[in-house]
């Protein structure tokens, strides 16, 4: 049974939930805030956490038969973009779509996010959503749910997000990672997508993408078609 859990305002979700995972709290927890004053994303960015978007963790304690931890960004991706295109109309719903390793995007602009933290067997997935304003960045496109006349309650919007993710959480443990890659990539941009990439040693790549590998590293093919395999980087559509 999900338990939803709101507090009106923290540093980060998912400095709360760690804490939590260390306490021996269950998996079937989620942590939501109205205000975050220390959200992050990877690699440490700020997230910007004003009131009236969706700023939540939840936690899976790791089992011997699971699949590796990393997958769950997947796994979390998947119940993320199917949540928020419940609440779209469907004649944009498919202006969705997913970027690696752990962006949703909205027609190309930043929708949402994925942070992934662990603590021993414990993995922290934390997921933050402009559902009622989003930032303005320098680096990026972003957008909001309301920018596009959608008005969502972050507490409906928890409620549903549970539920999607408790559901594909299930799949991951009982099928494998593989039925989840699959759908990730049918929501993915599509195959052949100019992408660049900032890699942890500051080198840019530039390719097309050419899917994921089986443990869900992107596959990059490089102008003089070389296959370049990315475990860890940043990504941006050209």
């Amino acid at each position: 049974m999900t338990t939803l859990r709101t507090v009106a305002e923290t540093g980060s979700t998912n400095a709360d939930m760690l804490d939590l995972a260390r306490s021996g709290v269950t998996e079937d927890l989620w942590l939501r805030a109205e205000r975050q004053r220390g959200g992050r994303g990877r690699q440490g960015r700020e997230w910007v956490s004003p009131a009236g978007n969706f700023y939540g963790s939840t936690l899976v304690r790791l089992r011997p038969t699971d699949p590796p931890a990393p997958t769950l960004a997947f796994t979390a991706a998947i119940a993320l973009d199917e949540t928020v295109g419940l609440f779209l109309p469907d004649d944009v719903r498919e202006r969705l779509s997913l970027k690696w390793p752990n962006d949703l995007l909205f027609a190309g602009a930043k929708l949402a996010g994925i942070l992934l933290e662990r603590a021993d067997e414990a993995v922290v997935v934390g997921i933050g959503v402009n559902l009622a304003v989003h930032p303005d960045l320098p680096d990026r496109a972003t957008t909001s749910l309301a920018a596009h006349g959608c008005a969502v309650p972050p507490e409906v919007f928890a409620e549903t997000l549970a539920e999607a993710f408790a559901r594909w959480l299930s799949r991951w443990r009982s099928e494998g990672f593989q039925p989840i890659r699959r759908r990730w990539l049918e929501r993915a941009h599509p195959l052949g997508t100019a992408l660049t990439t900032r890699l942890p040693d500051s080198t840019a790549l530039d390719g097309l993408f050419e899917g994921l590998e089986s443990d869900g590293a992107l596959i990059l093919r490089l102008a003089e078609g070389e296959r370049h395999v990315i475990h860890a980087g940043d990504v941006f559509l050209l």
